[in-house]
């Protein structure tokens, strides 16, 4: 694994700092274009749809995405770091 630059680290730790979800909302906000916080929750919900078993042509329909995008990340699910599964397995603690 790369070493994190100063600057990431502070932006983890910063996002570490915030308490709820109005806090979150304006932080992303001001840190993100609209676009751009689109594009991080479809990917979001491509990996919510995949841990559901759903076939990668309607991820792609659903998520408004490409079967390009619902690939790459179902890779990153199964063979990433494990940050899918650890955010999966604390929102959905009862699912697979």
């Amino acid at each position: 694994m790369n070493p994190l630059s100063p600057d990431t680290k502070i932006l983890y730790q910063a996002i570490l700092k915030l308490k709820n979800l109005a806090e979150t909302k304006a932080f992303f906000r001001d840190l993100l274009t609209p676009q751009e916080i689109d594009t991080f929750s479809s990917r979001f919900k491509v990996v919510r749809l995949l841990h559901q078993g759903k076939p990668y042509q309607e991820i792609a329909r659903l998520a408004k995405t490409s079967t390009t995008t619902v690939t790459r990340v179902a890779y990153w699910l199964h063979r990433g770091r494990g940050g899918y599964r650890l955010i999966l397995n604390r929102l959905f603690p009862n699912k697979r």
